[in-house]
């Protein structure tokens, strides 16, 4: 059975467990813990196991950003980061979702096309050689025309 729901303080050493760099990085460690104290992270759960997690925020020029995807080692080509982002991207509270990956992370790629995601974009200089890739769905139902991408031009630099 699966379930998916907001992570709690109790579940973070599974999330840490899980995770392919917390185990050398003491900084997602911390970070994951900064994630669940927020209320932004949720856990995916395969008969009562921690299995995956992500993490949602509003805080993406007024938009939805799914900031991390991980999902356990063992539990991986599964199709649970699918229903994770759709789980997601049913829980966004803004009309556009967005979300980045490393070029070279192919699966990852993967799952987004197949969620129906479409590429918007690329940051360079996060990652040497390797651009992060951004990708934008509309979330929720909601007329994506509803979320600016800018915020509006002041009145003062308007006709300049």
């Amino acid at each position: 059975m699966i379930d998916i729901a907001p992570a709690a303080p109790h579940h973070l050493e599974a999330l840490v467990a899980l995770d392919s760099v917390a185990g050398h990085d003491p900084g997602r460690a911390a970070q994951i813990r900064a994630w669940v104290q927020a209320g932004t992270c949720h856990m995916l759960c395969v008969d009562g196991r921690a299995a995956a997690y992500g993490v949602l925020h509003h805080q993406f020029f007024n938009c939805g950003f799914i900031e991390m995807l991980m999902v356990g080692a063992g539990y991986r080509r599964q199709g649970l980061g699918r229903q994770l982002v759709e789980h997601l991207r049913s829980i966004c509270a803004r009309p556009k979702l967005f979300t980045s990956t490393n070029r070279s992370n192919t699966a990852m790629q993967a799952v987004l096309l197949q969620a129906g995601f479409q590429r918007s974009g690329q940051i360079d200089n996060l990652d040497e050689g390797d651009p992060e890739w951004v990708f934008f769905s509309p979330a929720g139902g909601v007329d994506p025309a509803a979320c600016p991408v800018t915020p509006p031009i002041p009145a003062w630099l308007q006709g300049r």
